[in-house]
């Protein structure tokens, strides 16, 4: 059985190795490989050495489970990493890693009805105009 504990834990290794995959790839690209961490550097080799033999879906897949391994066990994890559920499928962009966020529309207060409909902004200026208005009157006829 495994603890909730470990389960958090794996969630959390998952989605940090599939962040730090996609980000070495990427630096990877831009920068050379002779840029990144050495540990990056190991498993992007064994990524081009699985892609020579399984496709470019495969090798992410199995050097993300690679990289998952390595951090379950570095985050504490007990045992054997349990396997993560992946992802609903439309959720996730064709791009792969990259998850779809939709913004909510904007929720707008619905304006009062009854006696309390008239802003009452208005009525407080008038009290402080007519203030202002008899202090200068005050002033002026004295």
């Amino acid at each position: 059985m495994i603890k909730a504990a470990d389960m958090m834990i794996a969630r959390r290794a998952d989605t940090r190795a599939r962040a730090d995959f996609a980000t070495w790839t990427m630096m990877a690209k831009l920068n050379g490989a002779s840029s990144l961490p050495p540990a990056a550097q190991v498993f992007l080799d064994k990524y081009k050495m699985l892609l020579k033999e399984e496709g470019q879906a495969e090798a992410s897949e199995a050097v993300i489970q690679l990289i998952y391994q390595s951090y379950y066990e570095e985050m504490g994890g007990a045992g054997q990493a349990p396997e993560v559920k992946p992802r609903p499928a439309e959720t996730a962009k064709a791009s792969g890693n990259v998850t779809a966020f939709k913004r909510p529309p904007p929720q707008r207060p619905k304006p009062a009805s009854g006696p309390q409909a008239k802003p009452k902004l208005p009525v407080a200026l008038i009290f402080v105009c007519l203030a202002v208005v008899y202090t200068a009157f005050r002033y002026y006829f004295r």
